[in-house]
């Protein structure tokens, strides 16, 4: 079956990574159904800023993943499940975790049971790196144990665990993907990145951030969309679960230096206390490794993470959207 005649959905395409993902679905010639949660704004998110000619492209379906019938609803003749809809951001989780539990673990569960129901022919369920708490080797590969550091990587884990059963116990065919962290244009403001960029760009000279000592394994997103992209497509992956990482590592200091090297060399790194995670819950270290994906997809990062942080860099300078990003104060 060529792309062209499957037809994708994409749960959580109104967010950072759904929307470049259906995007990319698009430009591969896939028919797509972006899954959006419902508001009384009638607000699609980013994929609001799309072109019409590429909405025109995309059916629309607005609902709630932790609606059993919306989500069966929305996967009526659909060939293949992209599962990214998800409560993110690990602070807020500290005090609405029960958020967290109906979103990421119902919400998959609900994913599930409606293409056991359907018999979907492929279900990619997204985790994350939290899922491995501070690494206890590197470079992290898929046997590596999991660690709930967060109500939020805590929820994920059993997100994880629940769509492993139902490979186990039903033969769904379900693959979970494991992306380290992944940036680029139209992060939301709690992740490091934007917030460091955003701070820059409206002139602050004082970047305030948490802990500067963590490492972490950055991600473009266009070549996280690649690599779903890869993942769909071989049978391979079937059953399995796929780190997508670059294999490098770079601390929150190093990073927000290159930053400030790139947008204000006068500015200066000062430590926000109300940024500073809970000691055991902080990841100290992510350093993924892609011998998995590489090895079943031949997959592997087009962009080094200067080029992927210039293209970032370049977008946030240009949308009009900056100032709703609010940097003057912490985005949890």
């Amino acid at each position: 079956m060529s792309p062209k005649d499957k037809k994708v959905l994409v749960t959580g395409a109104d967010g950072f990574i759904g929307s470049h993902l259906v995007e990319a679905l698009l430009e591969a010639n896939y028919k797509v159904r972006a899954f959006v949660c419902y508001n009384s704004f009638n607000s699609w998110g980013w994929l609001d800023t799309f072109p019409k000619e590429k909405l025109k492209k995309i059916e629309i379906f607005t609902g709630d993943v932790r609606d059993p019938n919306g989500v069966k609803n929305s996967m009526q003749d659909v060939d293949m499940v992209f599962h990214l809809a998800a409560l993110i951001g690990i602070p807020f989780s500290y005090h609405s975790p029960d958020c967290y539990v109906d979103t990421n673990i119902k919400g998959t569960l609900n994913i599930l049971q409606a293409a056991r129901k359907l018999k979907t022919s492929r279900v990619l369920v997204t985790s994350t790196s939290e899922v491995y708490g501070t690494a206890k080797y590197v470079p992290i590969d898929e046997k590596h144990p999991l660690c709930g550091q967060s109500p939020y990587s805590a929820t994920k884990i059993a997100a994880d665990k629940i769509a492993e059963s139902f490979f186990r116990s039903f033969s769904l065919p379900v693959t979970i993907v494991r992306p380290f962290n992944t940036y680029g244009p139209r992060q939301s403001a709690r992740a490091v990145i934007p917030t460091i960029i955003c701070q820059l760009l409206n002139g602050a000279n004082k970047i305030k951030l948490g802990s500067i000592f963590p490492t972490r394994d950055y991600n473009y997103v266009k070549d996280v969309c690649k690599a779903y992209i890869s993942i769909a497509n071989s049978p391979k992956t079937i059953g399995e679960e796929i780190n997508i990482a670059t294999a490098k590592e770079i601390s929150i200091g190093d990073l927000a230096k290159n930053l400030i090297k790139k947008i204000n060399p006068k500015a200066k790194i000062v430590c926000d206390k109300t940024r500073i995670r809970p000691k055991q819950s902080e990841v100290e270290r992510l350093l993924g490794s892609n011998k998995k994906i590489y090895n079943l997809t031949g997959w592997k990062p087009g962009y080094s993470l200067d080029e992927g942080l210039d293209e970032t860099i370049g977008w946030f300078k240009s949308t009009p959207t900056l100032k709703s990003y609010k940097s003057d104060i912490y985005n949890v």
